[in-house]
């Protein structure tokens, strides 16, 4: 049987089309078949792919079995949504960064066929990375749950009041804080907007979280790092335009009454590294630590 591969990229990058001739070759002389979104078939025919090779599902293969890989082209928001499409499934994700950043796409796109060979030579190292599970309770209702593998934020909207809400972390009542929002971060979301919030960097095997509070009303409101194996319970006393939002990409209205409940999730996000970028070499590559 055929191996298969789930495709997710960033079609309106300018590179992705000299990256799939470059490096999707790799896999297609091999006999692997190519499942995507809508979208792709343009660059695909003008990488000069041939065209009955890429298969369109919007679902990615969700009523399949499991795929052999997930690759990303594109940036660290195209593998957060291909994490919550395809990762979830228990796929691994190999993440060739076509963007500026890359903290999850570590992998250069002058090096993607590389990576790829890496692939299939079994040299690529599996990086197993911990989510949350967040949940929105209304009135005793569960309206949404999701897990996310960077963060989850409560916030105001741009012209509304300061919030009011309540802590609870574990079976511990750490209190009522007033801020414009509260970013809830997994080791791996300790590098996105925690971070901008004054929030500590984890290293990504910890099990830990960080709450980080944006813009408090009270300066000696600052970010805490608290163990994942109890649940943090976020109660919005008084908002106004409020949001919940989930890895920066999805979005639910929270009301005054609203629980946002955060575990530790079950499932966890398998990414393929290379050998020898470990968690500091990152750092000093993408964060320029040690510069002058």
């Amino acid at each position: 049987m055929s191996q298969q591969l789930i495709l997710v990229a960033k079609v309106k990058s300018p590179h992705l089309v000299a990256t799939l001739r470059e490096a999707l070759p790799v896999l297609l002389d091999q006999g692997w078949v190519v499942t995507g979104e809508p979208g792709l078939e343009d660059p695909w025919l003008r990488a000069g792919l041939d065209p009955t090779r890429l298969k369109i599902d919007l679902n990615l293969g969700t009523t399949e079995a499991p795929a052999d890989l997930c690759l990303v082209l594109g940036g660290d928001g195209t593998l957060l949504y291909a994490a919550r499409r395809v990762g979830l499934r228990g796929t691994p994700i190999l993440g060739i960064n076509l963007g500026s950043l890359g903290f999850l796409t570590a992998h250069p796109l002058s090096e993607a066929r590389e990576a790829l060979e890496a692939f299939l030579a079994g040299s690529l190292l599996p990086d197993v990375r911990t989510m949350l599970e967040v949940e929105l309770w209304r009135q005793g209702s569960l309206l949404t749950r999701q897990p996310v593998l960077n963060d989850a934020v409560v916030a105001k909207g741009a012209l509304a009041r300061i919030m009011d809400m309540r802590l609870r972390v574990g079976d511990q009542d750490a209190g009522p804080m007033k801020a414009d929002g509260l970013i809830v971060a997994t080791p791996t979301g300790s590098t996105a907007y925690s971070l901008s919030a004054g929030g500590p960097i984890l290293h990504p095997s910890l099990e830990a979280f960080v709450i980080a509070p944006i813009c408090p009303h009270t300066l000696t409101l600052r970010p805490s790092v608290v163990p994942a194996d109890g649940p943090i319970i976020i109660t919005v006393v008084d908002a106004e335009d409020a949001h919940l939002t989930l890895d920066g990409q999805v979005g639910h209205r929270v009301l005054p009454g609203d629980e946002v409940r955060l575990y530790q999730a079950r499932t966890r996000i398998t990414l393929l590294q290379r050998p020898g970028l470990d968690f500091f070499s990152l750092l000093q590559q993408k964060l320029h630590w040690g510069d002058r």
